[in-house]
């Protein structure tokens, strides 16, 4: 791997979408179908619905926002932990940029990014075990602020001991790599893994050519 350019010392990630994407979608169709709901439905209901807003500023937890979907669905109290557990089990971790991330260090401080729920960092600690690829983990549940409130961003920043110009940003959602663009840092709209990855190598070198 090329050496760190100068004036990039630390990659920042976000991680729903980019480090963890849903690959199997076949346990969240079977509920729609169970449900009479159209395709992505439950999704757009889970991730945009009221409790996941409050949720993501953390003013409330993981099992208000699944109590919320249940109820809203109308579905038996009983039931909620399988819709939980069916919901997120086709998700799966991108390994191959994790240990992208982790051959980055030391020449580059790592950051992760995420507009989620209070219960995030403990899944990146004990469920997926990834926790130990950043530097430092701004979450918005726990900031109070979520992406693209220019904000968070500098809180990422601070944590890394980064100016705006010394970072790079990868997100999925165009509104949070213009918000990222917006406080001056450099920024990738990640489409693919491979797309992603090599535009950030190519900012990287581009950059350290530059130099």
């Amino acid at each position: 791997m090329t050496e760190a350019p100068p004036n990039i010392r630390a990659v920042i990630w976000d991680l729903g979408g980019v480090l963890v994407r849903t690959e199997d979608w076949t346990p969240r169709a079977r509920w729609e179908q169970r449900l009479g709901l159209e395709p992505g439905a439950l999704s757009r209901l889970v991730f945009e619905g009221e409790a996941s807003r409050r949720a993501s500023i953390g003013q409330a937890d993981t099992a208000d926002v699944w109590q919320w979907v249940g109820r809203r669905l109308g579905i038996p109290e009983e039931e909620w932990p399988l819709l939980e557990r069916d919901f997120w089990s086709g998700d799966s971790v991108d390994m191959e940029i994790i240990a992208f991330i982790r051959g980055l260090r030391p020449r580059l401080a790592t950051g992760l990014l995420s507009n989620a729920w209070p219960s995030l960092r403990q899944a990146l600690e004990e469920h997926w075990r990834i926790a130990d690829a950043f530097d430092h983990i701004v979450i918005s549940a726990e900031a109070g602020m979520v992406k693209p409130d220019p904000r968070i961003y500098h809180l990422a920043l601070q944590g890394l001991g980064v100016a705006p110009e010394e970072a790079i940003f990868i997100d999925d959602f165009i509104e949070n790599v213009e918000g990222a663009r917006a406080v001056g840092m450099h920024a990738v709209h990640f489409r693919s893994s491979e797309q992603a990855l090599e535009e950030v190598r190519a900012l990287l070198d581009n950059t350290s050519a530059g130099a």
